[in-house]
């Protein structure tokens, strides 16, 4: 897995004040859990734009004066008008030490129901989390869809790897094939259409049982 490096500094003071001084400066107020006392840092905004405005995973290593950390993205805290960042989470990797983390999953290949059947591709998982060493993490799943016809799904089974646990079920769904809703439409439409076709042709309907058959051009008494 990629590696991003963020510079911070740490923070002497964690209250409100220093927080929002923190936030004017254009810095963001951080904290690294997981080695025991948590470490409260600051660094840069533009420092995350990499690693927070995208759809890929990466690891970290936060470089603190003259300490360095091996991390992973907790959570982060946008602001609810402006979508700055508030506020991050880092939780700190060790060697040897499993760590569970969402990885996105990369669609490869072309659906033959998608391409040839006028089907859609339903993608049910974006992100698939999985547990596993820090050396082994993956940078992203891949789901090749190559194969998929119409009603066909892909399940975590097809997309594993022996070098990470999913921590979803088996029968978890990737993604699947699925008739696309103007496909359905048409279909309906045909039927329909059908049906009004056997009563169009001008056919003179059977009579009942019992009853005589009108006869074509006498008129009625």
């Amino acid at each position: 897995m990629k590696s991003i490096t963020i510079k911070g500094s740490k923070r002497e003071s964690v209250g409100k004040a220093s927080t929002k001084a923190l936030r004017n400066a254009e810095k963001v107020p951080c904290v690294l859990y997981g080695g025991g006392n948590a470490i409260h840092f600051s660094a840069d905004e533009l420092s995350f734009s990499k690693l927070v405005y995208t759809g890929k995973a990466h690891t970290v290593v936060i470089e603190l004066e003259d300490e360095t950390y091996n991390a992973i993205l907790q959570d982060v805290q946008f602001h609810p008008l402006s979508d700055k960042i508030l506020h991050i989470d880092f939780f700190q990797l060790f060697e040897g030490k499993e760590i569970s983390m969402d990885i996105p999953v990369e669609f490869v290949g072309q659906a033959p129901g998608v391409k040839f059947s006028g089907g859609v591709l339903s993608k049910n998982k974006r992100k698939l989390r999985v547990r596993a060493l820090p050396t082994n993490l993956p940078d992203s799943i891949i789901a090749d869809i190559s194969n998929l016809e119409i009603g066909n799904k892909l399940y975590v089974t097809d997309v594993s790897d022996e070098k990470f646990t999913f921590l979803h079920p088996d029968n978890t769904v990737v993604c699947q094939v699925r008739n696309s809703r103007v496909s359905l439409i048409t279909e309906v439409e045909e039927v329909e259409g059908e049906e009004v076709e056997e009563g169009a042709e001008g056919e003179t309907a059977p009579a009942a049982e019992g009853e005589p058959a009108p006869e074509e051009g006498k008129a009625d008494a």
